[in-house]
């Protein structure tokens, strides 16, 4: 603003919390300025008018809404509960569990309209009216004559009503349709036949937020000048110290133009009288130097600033970050230090409102929570959020990737189509480029097609625009490009390159674990930063618990649906169970894809799929936390930050199982995203299940940024341990709150003998005839003579709905106090130790709501067979413990089998087996080939 030199010192020497008091009564009093900005709000009571039939314009319904109802705005015609009301029951079939239900819906076109009054003092003046977001198209009319159509799905539809708003009284009416429109955005092709699954780019979809028809966020026309300034943008320089501006203003080369810099205090850091620049036509350029006092940003000093430009026309603001995102050497850096991205995917999921919150608050909640869990990035899947979220992130320091609302199969196909994006994709940068937070972006979620075109879209913005990072896609399953980036890729998003996978999705399953692995063998020859595609994406059972939080617009009828069947099988009290131990396999696997991850120098992130469930596309429970970013209990913020974090230690072993015979031997490095520490002593220990600490040491060393391998070489002998169990090997920065763990499981060499007094067999024959003399039978059929799925260790991929063609189990559920696992330390949920069991087994289905197993498989959500890999029970004169997994091959090399079998014979020796559950043999033989 202008201000005399006077007003410039009283500011200076008052206490800060007056200052932007100081400074709106100065604009307000002061001679030398005019009043801008003002701004009539609309939000409130409309009238509003559905029009399915599409009669609304011949009927001119622009003149007036007759038999109209009353909704308020900003809102939408679900949270009014207009539409055809849902009829749809619970059920396990794919309508139910496809997403969540909407209780009313509506598509086509409606109307709202509203009376207005125009005041006086508005003769002369530019006046806008701007709907924050709509779905997608919107039509204006006032007084009955129609001003104009905007379609935009990423931000703001504004229409110049200069000359039209005369003051006096006027009727706005509003045509709103959220029907499908004809730029193709969504999925299409033989891939995705049905027409509910071509519409999954969340820009426009049912499986996250909803086609919702209405207005959201700022309502209001606006005042201005007609020579007020405009679109002021921003360019941070810092390689030169320099910032550079515009912005939109019929200017003369004579006219001086007063610029200021106050930070997020309000204190005035910058007051400078400009007097060269550069006018062309509507475009005034001019740079300064940076201040000293104009701090950089990033995620740990977010620091946040407004600009402001003052002209003879008047005044406009934005508020910026000094900051530069780039590459060197393949590398992504903020500020010239290396970061790196701990991400996870938005994919616009608010399950109360089906639509994105358009106040900052909102935003910062569910960014605190991401935080909360280490995380400091977010991409908007297939959509551009609100500047509410960008605001938001800028002050937490966090960094966004927003995307065009695009998920095609056909890039290129429809000109029309291609126009539309880049004029989003404009609008994208113009809106929001100014906040610090916005730092990559891409043409859309996994698209295939005509690379060319995508190549030259990314190639115009990163011209027009260089603040951001670009991408042409994120990921592709089209190759080659889905394995090497594109040429004018800024970086690359995948899940594999050329040389193999670059996330555990694919391996976990199909590898023993160990934890000395990285992916650089796969990735180290692309040459600019590469980000993981949707790690993760492990299913969690269910919470039924949430049932009762859908109080908003959509219900739960998927989670209902699975309730009521668990209820007749008799399995609803095992929910909570289930939800808890197939969540906790999930964890160790989220553990493990991101330590992989950080251990991998040439990374430059990962992107999760996704901290929090993904309640469309099948119901897609892949989250540690609910729809609603609350935690299921499985694992705490705190502990989640102990692998993912700034600074994270990590340890690089061979295997998760061991013989008491051999040695633990661990290369320890930490990873560091933070700053460079001197001097910092770090301590590590092993311990036994009760805490004891079996070997401890500590030592000093100096930290840089990025991967600081083989800082320590650990060395532990287990000769010592005589009984199977499971240790936990721990590091830790002294003084910090940096810390890691990891288990570990000593099996000692045991002899599995057989038990006197019991039969030991794989033949069904056998079994029954030794149960008939009522024998003790230890049955172990061989996996290719039982009917039964075929074990996996890691859950259900995605969706069982989605993805109907996979082994579809979800973990174990072990009843670790068991006797017969006396033997055995086991939680009771999967992990590492489980893996060789898990994967040389068969879930034998039981369908018994009387038996108990001992191991119990999870089965899906969407058949909730009782399963089971153990179980005991009394069968006619004879006692059975049975077991699906496989405990007769190769068993001299495979402790973890050799030692489950010890503890079950060693059961059948004791006085504890005498099982009390019954079951008839017949049950027993349809488990048979």
């Amino acid at each position: 603003m202008k201000m005399s030199q006077n007003n410039t010192e009283i500011r200076n020497i008052l206490p800060n919390s007056i200052k932007i008091v100081l400074l709106f009564f100065l604009i307000i009093v002061t001679g030398c300025e005019k009043q801008v900005g003002e701004t009539i709000s609309l939000s409130g009571a409309w009238s509003v008018k559905l029009d399915s039939m599409e009669v609304g314009d011949q009927e001119n319904w622009a003149n007036g809404l007759k038999d109209a109802n009353s909704i308020t705005l900003p809102g939408t015609l679900d949270d009014a509960e207009f539409g055809k009301t849902s009829t749809l029951e619970p059920a396990l079939n794919n309508i139910v569990l496809s997403s969540l239900n909407r209780k009313h819906e509506y598509y086509g076109k409606a109307w709202y309209q509203k009376e207005i009054e125009i005041p006086e003092n508005w003769k002369k003046k530019n006046i806008a009216l701007e709907f924050e977001r709509v779905l997608w198209e919107s039509k204006v009319y006032v007084d009955g004559k129609a001003i104009g159509t905007r379609e935009s799905l990423v931000g703001s539809h504004v229409y110049d009503l200069s000359g039209v708003l005369t003051p006096g009284n006027h009727t706005i009416s509003v045509r709103i349709d959220n029907s499908d429109q004809y730029p193709n955005i969504n999925v299409l092709g033989n891939k995705y036949p049905d027409e509910a699954d071509k519409q999954m780019a969340h820009g426009y979809t049912n499986h996250t937020q909803i086609k919702w028809n209405g207005i959201l966020g700022n309502i209001v026309l606006k005042a201005s000048e007609k020579s007020e300034p405009q679109n002021l943008q921003i360019y941070p320089d810092t390689q030169n110290g320099k910032i550079d501006l515009e912005f939109e203003q019929v200017a003369s080369n004579s006219e001086k133009i007063q610029f200021e810099i106050i930070d997020s205090n309000g204190n005035l850091i910058l007051s400078k009288t400009i007097e060269d620049y550069l006018a062309e036509d509507s475009l005034v350029k001019f740079s300064i130097e940076r201040p000293e006092e104009l701090k950089y940003w990033d995620e740990f000093s977010p620091n946040v600033y407004e600009a402001i430009v003052t002209s003879s026309g008047g005044s406009t603001s934005a508020k910026f970050g000094y900051r530069n995102i780039s590459t060197e050497n393949g590398i992504l850096e903020l500020n010239d230090h290396r970061i790196f991205l701990r991400g996870n995917l938005e994919c616009v999921i608010f399950p109360l409102t089906g639509y994105p919150p358009m106040e900052k608050e909102e935003w910062s909640s569910l960014i605190g929570q991401a935080k909360n869990y280490g995380l400091n990035h977010l991409r908007f899947h297939s959509w551009c959020p609100p500047k509410a979220a960008f605001e938001a992130a800028d002050e937490a320091g966090f960094y966004l990737q927003v995307e065009l609302p695009h998920w095609s199969l056909k890039v290129g196909e429809d000109k029309k189509t291609t126009v539309f994006l880049y004029s989003e994709a404009k609008k994208m940068i113009q809106d929001y480029g100014n906040h610090p937070s916005f730092v990559m972006m891409t043409m859309g979620n996994e698209l295939e097609g005509d690379m060319s075109v995508l190549n030259e879209m990314t190639a115009a913005l990163k011209e027009k625009d260089n603040r951001h990072l670009y991408a042409t896609t994120s990921f592709s399953f089209q190759k080659p490009s889905g394995t090497r980036p594109e040429p004018e890729d800024d970086f690359f998003i995948t899940q594999w390159t050329d040389k193999g996978w670059i996330r555990g999705q694919g391996i976990f399953n199909s590898q023993p674990p160990r934890f000395d692995q990285d992916y650089s063998a796969n990735m180290e020859h692309i040459e600019i930063p590469v980000v993981s595609h949707e790690i993760g994406q492990y299913s969690v059972y269910p919470d039924l618990s949430e049932i009762e939080k859908y109080t908003g617009v959509l219900e739960p009828l998927n989670f209902i649906a699975v309730k009521n069947d668990l209820k007749e099988k008799g399995l609803l009290d095992l929910s909570d169970e289930f939800t808890n131990a197939s969540g906790n396999l999930a964890a160790i696997l989220y553990k493990e894809e991101i330590e992989r991850a950080l251990k991998t120098e040439e990374f430059d992130g990962f992107q999760l799929l996704q901290l929090q469930d993904f309640p469309g596309q099948g119901t897609a429970l892949v989250g540690l936390l609910n729809a609603f970013w609350e935690s299921k209990g499985i694992i705490s913020g705190e502990e989640f930050r102990n692998f993912n974090s700034e600074v994270v230690p990590l340890l690089h072993f061979e295997k998760a199982v061991y013989k008491s015979h051999e040695n633990f031997h661990a290369n320890l490095e930490i990873a560091d995203f933070y700053k460079e520490i001197k001097d910092q002593t770090i301590e590590w220990s092993i311990s036994d299940a009760k805490g004891n600490e079996l070997q401890k040491g500590s030592f000093s060393a100096n930290l840089n940024i990025g991967n600081n391998k083989n800082l320590k070489t650990i060395n532990f002998p287990l000769e010592k341990i005589k009984t199977a169990q499971k240790l936990h090997v721990s590091v830790a920065l002294e003084g910090t709150n940096y810390k890691n763990s990891w288990p570990i499981w000593v099996y000692p060499d045991v002899e599995v003998d057989k038990p006197a007094g019991v039969v030991m067999t794989s033949s069904f024959e056998e079994a029954q005839k030794a149960l008939k003399n009522g024998s003790k039978v230890f049955f172990n059929p061989k996996l290719e003579d039982i009917e039964g799925i075929t074990g996996r260790f890691v859950p259900v991929f995605w969706s069982p709905v989605h993805f109907p063609d996979q082994p579809g189990t979800m973990g174990l559920l072990i009843d670790e106090d068991h006797f017969a696992l006396d033997n055995f330390p086991t939680s009771s949920f999967t992990e590492w130790n489980w893996w060789d069991l898990a994967i040389q087994s068969k879930s034998v289905v039981l369908n018994d709501k009387e038996l108990e197993p001992i191991v119990r498989v999870i089965d899906n959500f969407v058949t909730n067979r009782s399963l089971a890999n153990v179980f005991e029970a009394k069968v006619g004169e004879g006692s059975l413990l049975f077991t699906s997994i496989d405990l007769y091959s190769n068993i001299e090399n495979r402790p973890v089998a050799k030692q489950l079998k010890y503890s079950l014979l060693e059961y059948l020796k004791s006085n504890d087996f005498s099982p009390k559950q019954e079951i008839e043999w017949e049950k027993i033989s349809k488990l048979k080939k």
